[in-house]
């Protein structure tokens, strides 16, 4: 499995292609470099360098990529249990289809949700700085010779899904991206984009605020929420101690559908999230009831991966419910 990082490792923070890279726990403070990488057993990965990393993805047998940023209070471990567990998903689904890439960004690993809720969200903001210069090696990339961008380009589409604070990464990536290196705004880059059990506020993708952006670099954006997902509870707890007062996009969906860019699709899933993820029904995008058995909500992405296209209920609130 590939993976970008902005953590740091055990080894020196210089990039060297080839060299043992090793996530060090002990610091979670986001880093200004990007690591792009290759997991390996035993903790022990290798740091492969972002060129090599591209080429490896363009040369993939899978038709299209799918980006995974978690949420927080996630280590290393828990985001590759994740992103393997997507992966298999994905090949259950269709084989060579969809390539899990995680993109990992650093979490507290200190004990209790509420007391490490306030450094991830800082530890996300600052993040997006690192992962703009991602986005930003990536188009250099798709343009230079060695992407052969006119005999032979990359022609894989590629997927975004951001999950629980990962969309206040994502959210902040684009914004930095836009503000620092781009002249005329964020380019449509991505197919999908969904947004699950988002820990932003619930305005945040309406005209003139920042999660706008991410309209803008998407086909598609895709917002699955839930009103008693209960870890958005204790997110919001911790704002309101922080005297942040808002409802978060991941309880409620968007503020007011009218207000949104138009490419923006609300999805319903207080049905089945408490069932598919007990007691807290924030994780309900990969399994259903029983392990091994894809849920609806993943059912849904991979059918938007697969079609590019999303097929609303309501056409004009633009809305699914998943039951």
């Amino acid at each position: 499995m590939l993976f970008v990082t902005n953590r740091f490792p055990k080894q020196s923070i210089r990039s060297r292609k080839g060299r043992k890279f090793n996530f060090d726990l002990r610091n979670n403070a986001p880093s200004n470099s990007v690591f792009f990488c290759e997991m390996g057993d035993d903790e022990d990965h290798t740091e492969i360098g972002s060129a090599e990393f591209l080429l490896r993805l363009k040369q993939s047998e899978y038709r299209q990529v799918l980006l995974f940023v978690h949420g927080f209070n996630n280590l290393p471990e828990d985001v590759f249990r994740m992103a393997g567990e997507l992966q298999e998903l994905c090949d259950q689904k269709k084989k060579k289809e969809s390539l899990v890439v995680p993109i990992i960004w650093p979490c507290d690993n200190d004990l209790g949700i509420v007391d490490d809720y306030w450094d991830d969200q800082k530890s996300a903001d600052q993040s997006g700085y690192s992962f703009a210069r991602v986005l930003e090696k990536f188009l250099e990339w798709r343009n230079s010779d060695a992407n052969e961008p006119d005999v032979a380009p990359c022609l894989k589409r590629i997927n975004m899904l951001a999950h629980s604070m990962g969309n206040r990464v994502l959210r902040q990536t684009l914004v930095e991206w836009d503000r620092y290196d781009l002249a005329s705004g964020v380019p449509l880059l991505f197919r999908n984009t969904f947004l699950v059990a988002a820990d932003v506020v619930n305005e945040t993708l309406q005209e003139g605020n920042s999660g706008e952006l991410i309209s803008h670099a998407s086909r598609n954006v895709v917002v699955y929420y839930a009103s008693d997902d209960l870890a958005l509870r204790a997110s919001k707890a911790a704002n309101l101690r922080n005297k942040v007062a808002s409802r978060r996009l991941g309880h409620t969906g968007p503020e007011d559908m009218k207000k949104t860019p138009r490419n923006v699709f609300q999805v319903d899933c207080d049905d089945i999230n408490t069932a598919y993820d007990m007691p807290t029904g924030h994780n309900y995008f990969r399994y259903a009831k029983q392990d091994g058995n894809p849920g609806v909500v993943f059912e849904h992405i991979f059918q938007c991966v697969e079609n590019g296209r999303v097929f609303p209920d309501d056409p004009d609130q633009r809305s699914i419910i998943l039951t």
